[in-house]
């Protein structure tokens, strides 16, 4: 994906995941609003990878999204693009990222 591509599929997941937050857990989406609504993107090496931190987010019960690609640009439609986590408390996310790279 472009540079263009990947904002726009990561803005994609940390706004339903914001969404998602918003409705389950208020008190986390609160604090991350009020608290400047950090981000943090990071970087995985194939789909499975992508996946398996989904997975993993979908077990530890955070706020999450998994955005696939309509098809319109870059890539065929169904394509896995991003995974957002949170917002939740770092010790919920951070045991699911740590091995991750920055983008």
């Amino acid at each position: 994906m472009g540079k263009g591509k990947i904002a726009a599929q990561s803005s994609h997941a940390s706004l339903i995941a914001a969404l998602n937050a918003k409705r389950d857990e208020k008190n986390w989406y609160e604090s991350w609003f009020k608290h400047g609504m950090g981000k943090i993107v990071l970087k995985v090496d194939s789909e499975e990878e992508l996946n398996r931190i989904y997975q993993l987010g979908t077990k530890a019960k955070i706020p999450r999204s998994y955005i696939n690609d309509a098809g319109h640009t870059q890539l065929p439609p169904g394509t896995a693009t991003a995974v957002a986590l949170g917002p939740a408390p770092e010790k919920y996310i951070d045991p699911i990222t740590k091995n991750l790279k920055l983008l």
